[in-house]
Formats: C-alpha cells, sequence, structure tokens
C-alpha cells in the first residue's frame, strides 16, 4: 500500500465466531484507494466471509472494519444504505433474479437506494452495459444468458452506482479460460475507468496475477502474508508457497481431513 495515500478501508484485528468456531482469528488488511487486491485462502477459510464483514452484513466479534474512517459495525440501516452506495458487490454465481429481465436486474440497486426517475435509471443502465459490451441484453431473461454473459452482467451491476469499492467473490469460477481472461480484462479496465479499489476473492491463479496489484493470503484465520504479485511467485512462506505451485506436497497437506488426527 502507497504511504502517502490514506487507506479507504481498514480491518484491524478483525475476529469473527460462529458458536465454538473461531473462523477469523485477527485480520489486520489496509486498502489504499484504486488498489486490486486479491485475497487467497483454502475453501471455507473464511474468504467470503470478509466481504460480508465489509458490506456490514455480518459484524465481527472483535476488532475493526472501518470504510472511510467509518467504523461498518456500528453503522444503523440507514448509514449502512448509505455506504453501500459506494460499495459494489460482484456474486460468485451472478446473483441475478431470474423473473427479471437484464434491466430490471441492474435497476434493483438503483430503486432501492436512490430516488433517481426512471429515464435517469435507464440511460445509467444502459451506459453500464456498454462497458460490459453487453448493450443489446437490455431485454433478455437470465435464463437466455450464457455464464460468461451473466459475469458481464454482474459486472456491469456491481458498478451501476460508480463505486469507490467494488468487491468480487470468485468472478472467473466455471468460466472456460477464454472467458475467464475476458473477465479479468473488463475487471481491470472497469477499476480504472472509473477509479475504484477492488478486493478479489478467488482460487484462479492465472486470474490472481493478472488482476492484482497486490496479494494476501489468509490462512487459519489469519493473514499470513501480503506483498506484490511478482515477490508471491517465489514466496519463502511454504503455505504460501505451495499454494501458489498447487504443489502436492506441503504443510497445507496437514489441513486435509484425512490427516488429522
Amino acid at each position: 500500500m502507497a504511504t502517502d495515500s490514506k487507506p479507504l478501508l481498514e480491518l484491524e484485528g478483525v475476529r469473527l465466531t460462529f458458536g465454538k468456531e473461531e473462523v477469523l482469528k485477527g485480520v489486520d488488511l489496509h486498502i489504499a484507494p484504486r488498489e486490486r487486491l486479491i485475497v487467497l485462502g483454502q475453501s471455507g477459510g473464511g474468504k467470503s466471509t470478509l466481504l460480508r464483514l465489509i458490506l456490514g452484513i455480518l459484524k465481527p466479534s472483535g476488532g475493526s472494519v472501518r470504510f472511510k474512517g467509518l467504523e461498518v459495525g456500528r453503522m444503523g440501516r440507514r448509514r449502512l444504505n448509505k455506504m453501500r452506495q459506494k460499495i459494489g458487490m460482484v456474486f460468485q454465481n451472478s446473483a441475478l433474479v431470474s423473473s427479471l429481465n437484464v434491466r430490471d436486474n441492474l435497476a434493483l440497486p438503483l430503486e432501492e437506494l436512490t430516488d433517481k426517475p426512471r429515464n435517469e435509471i435507464d440511460d445509467l443502465i444502459m451506459h453500464k452495459l456498454e462497458m460490459v459490451g453487453m448493450q443489446d441484453a437490455r431485454d433478455k431473461m437470465p435464463a437466455e444468458l450464457s455464464g460468461g454473459m451473466r459475469k458481464r452482467i454482474a459486472l456491469a451491476r456491481g458498478i451501476i452506482m460508480d463505486p469507490e469499492l467494488i468487491l468480487y467473490d470468485e468472478p472467473s469460477a466455471g468460466l472456460d479460460p477464454v472467458t475467464s481472461t475476458l473477465i479479468d480484462q473488463l475487471i481491470i479496465s472497469l477499476s480504472e475507468k472509473i477509479g475504484a479499489t477492488s478486493i478479489v476473492v478467488t482460487h484462479e491463479m492465472d486470474s490472481a496475477f493478472r488482476i492484482a496489484t497486490r496479494m494476501a493470503m489468509l490462512y487459519k484465520g489469519r493473514i499470513i502474508a501480503e506483498d506484490k504479485p511478482e515477490a508471491f511467485r517465489h514466496h519463502s512462506n511454504p503455505v504460501v508457497a505451495q499454494f501458489i505451485s498447487g504443489n502436492t506436497e506441503g504443510p497445507l497437506n496437514e489441513d486435509l481431513p484425512e490427516n488429522r488426527t
């Protein structure tokens, strides 16, 4: 993170407990404006949970999550909704409402969180669809779209409010390599065009290295490493090295159920 830039988002000592299970055990992250931070980690390790904490869907059991200096966990509904106007979310499964066409899916956040008239909403929708190359899909239903097309629509909805921060949960999951690369390029292009900060949760190493300006590894409830992408390729931490390489031998094997006693 640039030292001369005030963080847009700060997570300090963030803990989260569900019953007796401590999912997060003290996460520290500072994210600067316009960064594209990739968060890596094992399945079920709390990466998507971090995104929910940032959105205020979950409240931390300890520590703090601050967006632009304001404590997210202490916000009431009204202030949360105001904050969420500045945060876009792109879900793993696109999360389009199957009974609504593309136009109405994109209109949802604008209708729920703003007082914009219909004609202004329609203009915004067309502009965002053009940005992702999907202007001809305005009246289509989700069932008429391919997986890659649904991802593009989800990206358009994620930027519909011109957010300062965009959260991506496995944006290229389930896509073929070519479509995945196109989605990665769109994420980079959109973040640059609207000047947004991006946090991307992904297991896809090719995508991670294409997108990232910085990377962080979440392991056993804590951030164990964060650095530039080029440093992650040859990281000295054996957990990071095994995760990046996909090697079948290493400390991550100890976490497999068959190796637990």
